[in-house]
C-alpha cells in the first residue's frame, strides 16, 4: 500500500480549507454587487450551494467523476456510490482518497454558486435548491471526468486544464449565460441603474477569493514541492496583472479607475491562471493575468450590446477569463513545467494550441446546451423566475422574510424610503403595529 506524505497531507488539509472558504467569500462579493434589496438571497445562493453539492457529491458525483470509466471516456462507474470502499486507509497519490475526494468537493461547491451571479434578483430560491444538485450530476460530473479522470476522453486527447478553467471557468460561466437566457433579463436592465450597493463588501468578497485561490491552485499540485511554490507565485502575479489590466483600460476608456474595477480585475487574473497556473512560467502568468484582466473589461459590456442579462458579469468574467487561460496554455506552456507539451511561443508548434480550443469549444457547448434544457425543464415543472411584484418589492422579503438593513441603513429604515413595513416585513400587520404602538408609548410625548 502506498504510503500517505504528511507534509502532502498537511498542505492539502489547508488547501481544502481555503477552497472552502472561497464560497462564503464569493457571498460576499456577490452580495455586495447586487442591491440592497437583494443581498441575503444572493449570500444564501451560494451557501445553500455548499449543501446540496456536498450531498449530491457523496451519494454519486465523486464516483462518476473518479471512478473507473464505463466507456468512451464520457463518465465513471458508481463503484464508490455513498462513497463505498473509500476510507481513512485508501491513499490516492501521496495523500488519503478521502481528503483528495473532500478536496475536489469544494471545487463543484463554487463552481454551482458562481452560477447564481448570472441570475441575480429574479430566480426563485426553490428552483435553484432543485437545480443545483442536478446541475452538479449531469453537467458538472461529466465534464470533470472528461478532463481530470486519467481515463476521460479529454485527458486521453491531452488538452491542459491545471486546476479548473474548463472545470469551473468555463462551465460555470456557460451554465450562467444558459440561466440567464432561460430566465430573462431583470426589470429595468438596460434603463435603470443596477450599481453595487457595498462596494467594501465587494472588495472583502475579492479578498477572501483571493486568499482561497492559493489553496485551489496550488493544491492541485497535491504535494508541498516546488510545483506548488511556482503555482503559489503564478496565482499572485496573475492576479495582480489583471487588476492593472482592467484599471488601464478603465484609465483609457472612462477617465477613472475605480474600486470595482480593481476587484473585478483581480478576479479575471485569477480565472485565467487556473487552468494555466502549473503550465506557464512566472512571466507567462504575468501575461495571462494581463491579457484576461483587459478583455474581461471589454467582455462585461457585451451584454448591453446583445441583450441577455448576466447580472453579476459571470460571462464577461469567468466564461471569457476561462477561455483566455485556457487557449493561451496552447501559446505559453512550457516544459518545466508540464513536464512535456509545450505551447507555440515555445517550440510547441500549434498542436497544443488546436487541442485548447477543441476542449473549449466542446465544453462550453455542453455546458450550454444541458443547463439550457435543465434550466427550462425546471422552468415549466415549477418555475423559475419570481413574480414581478415580488422582484420590484425586493426578493429578500419576497422570498425569505428578512431585510439586511433593518435599522435605517440605506433607506431601508423608518423614514428612509424604503419599501412598506421595512422595519418587520415578516410580520403580520397588526402584530407590526403592536410593536410600532409599544415604541411610541415608551417615548415621552411632544407636550411633555
Amino acid at each position: 500500500m502506498p504510503a500517505i506524505d504528511a507534509g502532502a497531507t498537511a498542505w492539502l488539509l489547508i488547501s481544502t480549507a481555503l477552497v472552502l472558504l472561497m464560497t462564503p467569500g464569493l457571498a460576499l462579493f456577490y452580495g455586495g454587487m447586487v442591491r440592497s434589496t437583494g443581498v441575503l438571497n444572493m449570500i444564501m445562493m451560494s451557501f445553500v450551494s455548499i449543501a446540496l453539492v456536498t450531498v449530491a457529491w457523496l451519494v454519486a458525483g465523486y464516483s462518476l467523476i473518479f471512478g473507473d470509466d464505463i466507456g468512451g471516456g464520457l463518465i465513471g462507474g458508481l463503484e464508490h456510490l455513498g462513497m463505498v470502499g473509500i476510507d481513512p486507509t485508501t491513499v490516492h497519490g501521496q495523500v488519503p482518497e478521502i481528503l483528495f475526494a473532500t478536496f475536489q468537493l469544494t471545487f463543484a461547491i463554487i463552481t454551482a454558486a458562481l452560477i447564481s451571479g448570472a441570475i441575480a434578483d429574479r430566480a426563485k430560491f426553490s428552483a435553484w435548491m432543485i437545480f443545483v444538485p442536478v446541475w452538479a450530476l449531469v453537467v458538472y460530473a461529466p465534464v470533470a471526468h472528461w478532463v481530470w479522470n486519467p481515463q476521460g476522453w479529454i485527458a486521453q486527447f491531452g488538452a491542459l486544464d491545471y486546476a479548473g478553467g474548463l472545470v469551473v471557468e468555463i462551465v460555470s460561466g456557460a451554465s450562467g449565460l444558459a440561466l440567464a437566457l432561460v430566465l430573462g433579463p431583470r426589470l429595468g436592465f438596460r434603463s435603470e441603474s443596477m450599481r453595487p450597493h457595498n462596494l467594501p463588501l465587494v472588495l472583502l468578497g475579492v479578498g477572501l477569493l483571493w486568499f482561497g485561490w492559493f489553496g485551489f491552485n496550488a493544491g492541485s499540485a497535491l504535494a508541498a514541492d516546488g510545483t506548488a511554490a511556482a503555482i503559489f507565485l503564478n496565482t499572485l502575479v496573475a492576479g495582480c496583472t489583471g487588476l492593472l489590466g482592467w484599471l488601464l483600460v478603465e484609465q483609457k476608456r472612462d477617465g477613472h479607475p475605480t474600486t470595482f474595477g480593481a476587484a473585478s480585475g483581480v478576479v479575471a487574473g485569477l480565472v485565467a491562471i487556473t487552468p494555466s497556473c502549473g503550465t506557464v512560467s512566472m512571466v507567462g502568468a504575468l501575461v495571462v493575468g494581463a491579457v484576461a484582466g483587459v478583455v474581461c473589461s471589454f467582455a462585461v459590456g457585451w451584454k448591453f450590446r446583445l441583450g441577455y442579462d448576466d447580472s453579476l458579469d459571470v460571462v464577461g468574467v469567468h466564461l471569457m477569463g476561462g477561455i483566455v487561460g485556457t487557449i493561451l496554455i496552447g501559446l505559453l506552456a512550457t516544459e518545466v513545467m508540464t513536464g512535456g507539451p509545450e505551447g507555440l511561443f515555445y517550440g510547441g508548434g500549434f498542436a497544443q494550441l488546436g487541442k485548447q480550443v477543441v476542449a473549449v469549444v466542446v465544453v462550453a457547448l455542453y455546458a450550454f446546451g444541458v443547463t439550457y434544457a435543465l434550466g427550462k425543464l425546471i422552468d415549466r415543472i415549477f418555475g423559475f423566475r419570481v413574480s414581478a411584484e415580488d422582484e420590484s418589492s425586493g426578493i429578500d422579503l419576497a422570498l425569505h422574510a428578512e431585510s439586511a438593513y433593518e435599522h435605517g441603513v440605506l433607506g431601508h429604515g423608518p423614514g428612509g424610503g424604503g419599501q412598506g413595513n421595512s422595519v418587520f416585513p415578516w410580520m403580520h400587520e397588526a402584530e407590526r403595529r403592536r410593536h410600532l404602538d409599544a415604541e411610541r408609548k415608551q417615548k415621552p410625548s411632544d407636550t411633555e
